[in-house]
Formats: structure tokens, C-alpha cells, sequence
């Protein structure tokens, strides 16, 4: 597995971190008439789902260091912890006023949000999807993300190696996930499901629940799941919130070791616990990147008089499978810094 294009400790070293946890807060860098190089300073403006999210946190840091090394103005805003269009429509219209060179957008929502990708295009707004991505691609410049299907295929090996799973025997797991349309949940929840059909078919996804990105709601989902189903072998917390209200709820109901639980996303606290043996396996997601090459694309685009000539269209970058056999190195290397 390849290693990610930069560490999150680099990132962290060049990053000038402003956290605001307010509603459609914003956060930029100074404004610049030129950037690094002599070529024109941008404005580019970022709209997530979950704001509080350590996930989008860590996407911050790596946007913040290179926005600071081309000299750029940085607009980030988001609600701070509803996971949903209907939250998150409003903020990308007022970011559309403040009229950007170039908007990165993930989208809480494929369909809902492609009006929004409409919208900025007719304003001669060039879009970029990060993360999650809108159904219809063809007017949104490039997609970058984590490998989600591969993600989700690696956590299901995990979970079968955690349950001890044996051909012949039969085995009962659920799925927690922010969303139902969540691009990123809808690939790492196929992936999961191939893999488990190819190589593992007597464990049977007995139910799934979504959380809208509260750590609380997928408690209390999973606490549900473990009265329900008391024989109960592992759970998928499918993205970074959901991970979180699992590994709580396992812990109160003293669970820890007896139902295995596969995460997604390299919290800090989270890998902590992973090191204690609450998870068996993280998927670690490389956000950081994700925004750096967003940005690195946004000037490609404009620098280039509005052509997608020589801008890859999708751009997958590798995840890392975390257990307790991790080097203490490479699980510092993998943590999202926020």
C-alpha cells in the first residue's frame, strides 16, 4: 500500500489552524494580490457537512498549509455538526454570493446537491468534489477521495478475522452510517458487502442505522442493536461519528472484546482506543491530501483559461488498514491532526 503524500505531521508543521465551531462560520487566510510564483492569489471556498467532524477537521489542516504556500484566501464554512442537505444548501448559497474564483464542494446529498454544482457554474464558479461527490460529474472539474470500495472490501477481511470466522458457521453483524445517500458510505457499504459475499458468506448484515455525523445517535443505535441482537458478532461503524457512538456504547454495556468492531477513520481518540483493544481495525482516509490536491486542481483549472485538458476527472488516494499490530509510528503517521 502506498504511503500518503504527506504525513499528517508535515501537514500539521505548515498548517496555520483556525477551528470555529459556529454556524456558516468562515475562516481564511489574509487576502493576497499574487500568488506563490507570480500567478494570480485565488479566493477558494470550501463546504463540508459536519464542521465539528475531526474528519473535516483534518481537511482543514491540510487546506490551511496550502492555501498559506500559494498565498490564497481560504472560505470555510459548514454547519457545525448536522450532517444534511438541508443544512448545508443554504451555506453553499451564501458562499456562492461572496463569489469565489473556485468551490470546493462535498456534498452531503448526490441528488440535492446538484443544483448547488448548477448553480455555481452559471455564476462562472468552477467546482471541485472532495470526499463525496454529486450524481452527474460531467460540470464538476475533478473528484478526489479515499479508495471507499477498497475501504470497505478491507473491513470486512478485518471483521472476519476478528469473529474468528470459519466456513460453515453462521455470523450476525450491523452497519452504522451517517447517511443513506452519502456517496462515501454508499461505496464502503457495496465494498463491504462484495467482499463479504465473495469470501465470507455466513455473515449476514442483520441491520443498519444512520447517524446524520452525531456520535450520540449511533450510541444509541448500536446500544439498540446490542439488546436486539444479543448474539451479536461485530459492527461496521462505516465513517468516523459512527465509530465513536459504538466504541461508547461497547464500553457501557462492557462488551469490549466480545463484539468486534471495525471503524473508519483515524481519530485520535479513536486510535487510542484502537491501541486498547475497543477496535479491532481502523480504516485510515488521508483528508489532508484530499484538500491539497483540491486546491493544487482549483488554480490548475483557472490557470489554464477554464480547461480540464491534463486535470485527472477522478482521483482515488489509498487507505490504510490500522489494528494493534500498527507500528506506534505508522498509527502516529495515520492520525488525523486537527
Amino acid at each position: 500500500m502506498n504511503s500518503f503524500v504527506k504525513s499528517a505531521g508535515a501537514v500539521a508543521v505548515a498548517a496555520t489552524l483556525m477551528l470555529g465551531a459556529s454556524a456558516c462560520s468562515s475562516s481564511s487566510t489574509p487576502a493576497a494580490t499574487s500568488a506563490a510564483g507570480g500567478t494570480k492569489a485565488l479566493t477558494i471556498a470550501f463546504v463540508m457537512g459536519a464542521e465539528a467532524d475531526p474528519f473535516f477537521k483534518a481537511m482543514k489542516v491540510g487546506a490551511d498549509a496550502e492555501i498559506a504556500a500559494k498565498g490564497d484566501k481560504l472560505v470555510w464554512q459548514g454547519d457545525p455538526s448536522v450532517y444534511s442537505p438541508a443544512t448545508q444548501i443554504p451555506i453553499v448559497d451564501q458562499v456562492l454570493a461572496q463569489k469565489p474564483d473556485c468551490l470546493v464542494l462535498i456534498p452531503t446529498d448526490p441528488d440535492a446537491l446538484q443544483a448547488s454544482v448548477t448553480k455555481a457554474n452559471a455564476a462562472g464558479i468552477p467546482v471541485v468534489n472532495v470526499d463525496t461527490h454529486v450524481t452527474d460529474l460531467s460540470n464538476v472539474v475533478s473528484f478526489i477521495t479515499g479508495d471507499n470500495a477498497q475501504g470497505g472490501s478491507a473491513a470486512a477481511d478485518a471483521m472476519a478475522k476478528a469473529i474468528g470466522y470459519k466456513d460453515g458457521s453462521t455470523y450476525k453483524v450491523a452497519v452504522g452510517l451517517t447517511s443513506a445517500t452519502a456517496t462515501t458510505n454508499v461505496s464502503r457499504l457495496e465494498g463491504f458487502k462484495k467482499q463479504v459475499a465473495a469470501k465470507y458468506p455466513g455473515i449476514t448484515i442483520v441491520d443498519t442505522a444512520y447517524s446524520q455525523s452525531q456520535a450520540a445517535t449511533a450510541n444509541s443505535n448500536v446500544s439498540n442493536w446490542l439488546t436486539k441482537y444479543p448474539d451479536l458478532a461485530g459492527i461496521f461503524a462505516i465513517d468516523g461519528t459512527n465509530a465513536t457512538g459504538a466504541s461508547s456504547a461497547l464500553q457501557a454495556k462492557g462488551l469490549t472484546g466480545k463484539v468486534a468492531l471495525v471503524g473508519y477513520d483515524a481519530y485520535s481518540t479513536n486510535v487510542d482506543l484502537l491501541t486498547k483493544g475497543i477496535f479491532t481495525a481502523l480504516v485510515a482516509q488521508d483528508p489532508a491530501t484530499e484538500a491539497k490536491q483540491a486546491i493544487d486542481t482549483c488554480h490548475q483549472y483557472i490557470e489554464s483559461g477554464n480547461s480540464k485538458t491534463g486535470i485527472t476527472a477522478s482521483v482515488t488516494l489509498p487507505n490504510i488498514v490500522l489494528t494493534k499490530d500498527t507500528s506506534a509510528a505508522d498509527l502516529k503517521k495515520y492520525t488525523y491532526v486537527q
